[in-house]
């Protein structure tokens, strides 16, 4: 083994990817939010019902 390998960490990026579900209809979006900040919440337009409702993050997809 490399002097090399033992002194780099691997590196976490600082964005992950999100799903953000609609409270009213249960339609999905994804997003984009920092790894350290808190859950989203958003308010959005919604096809389903076309009109505005509050989405929520419902769960992590993948680092990016």
């Amino acid at each position: 083994m490399r002097l090399t390998n033992v002194l780099f960490k691997k590196v976490k990026s600082k964005r992950i990817m999100v799903v953000l579900e609609s409270v009213v209809s249960g339609h999905q979006f994804n997003a984009f939010r920092e790894r350290l900040a808190d859950k989203l919440e958003v308010i959005r337009f919604d096809p389903y019902i076309q009109k505005e409702s509050l989405y929520r993050e419902r769960k992590r997809i993948r680092s990016a």
